[in-house]
């Protein structure tokens, strides 16, 4: 199977489903539901974020830091968390 960008996105948003509006998730947690394998997801962690960055941008996600919500290319590296955006409710 192979994981592309379209794959990242359905499971962001498939996980983000399971919770309720206000609730977050962390980005291993997508790794995780795409990759069993810990070498594997944790390979899969970089183009998770950028992703989630592409998402931010369109305002369907929005990634933060502790209680400050990140600039879309400002995420670099550090544990974040991945919210509903303003166009995913």
């Amino acid at each position: 199977m192979t994981i592309d960008d379209s794959l990242i996105t359905r499971a962001i948003f498939a996980l983000l489903s399971q919770r309720a509006p206000e609730d977050s998730i962390c980005p291993s947690d997508v790794a995780r539901v795409l990759a069993a394998d810990e070498a594997l997801w944790r390979s899969l962690m970089p183009d998770i974020r950028r992703v989630a960055s592409c998402l931010a941008q369109a305002d369907v996600l929005r990634i933060t830091q502790g209680e400050a919500t990140l600039a879309p290319d400002r995420i670099g590296s550090g544990p974040i968390r991945l919210r509903r955006g303003r166009l995913m409710r």
